[in-house]
């Protein structure tokens, strides 16, 4: 008998790094991996975003779609702003992370504390806090 996948075992947000500048949108990215042995779609997902200490409640900003696969191990980083857009700044790329971009029109991380969560059809798969000196600027134990 094969054990069913936990959604919230599936996904980690292991990295998140906001724009040095307002405005520079290209240069505030997050990176997502799939902690499983699965490849899992993120079709459908939901990023939000909110601020505070414990747990607190998510906004909801859009939707990854078409969104992408993710193979095991497997890392992207999502960029907050639009490839297209000189104002949003240089795209990262020479570490050869795929990228995949959300063509928002102002920026997620507000600083120390700022929550990012993932999730799909209401289940929570990822949540992580913004912590400036922390590795990977993600807070430990979320």
């Amino acid at each position: 008998m094969v054990a069913a996948m936990k959604l919230a075992d599936v996904l980690m947000i292991r990295e998140i790094h906001p724009a040095a500048q307002s405005g520079a949108l290209n240069e505030e990215w997050f990176v997502v991996e799939n902690a499983s042995d699965r490849p899992f779609s993120t079709a459908g997902v939901s990023v939000s975003v909110g601020k505070g200490d414990g747990k607190p409640r998510l906004r909801p900003i859009g939707t990854l779609d078409p969104g992408f696969t993710l193979k095991p191990a497997e890392r992207v980083r999502i960029i907050t702003g639009n490839p297209g857009k000189k104002a949003h700044g240089a795209v990262p790329g020479e570490d050869g992370l795929k990228n995949y971009h959300l063509f928002l029109g102002s920026a997620l991380i507000a600083g120390k504390g700022t929550v990012l969560g993932l999730s799909l059809r209401q289940q929570e798969l990822a949540r992580a806090t913004f912590e400036p000196d922390a590795p990977g600027g993600v807070r430990a134990g979320g």
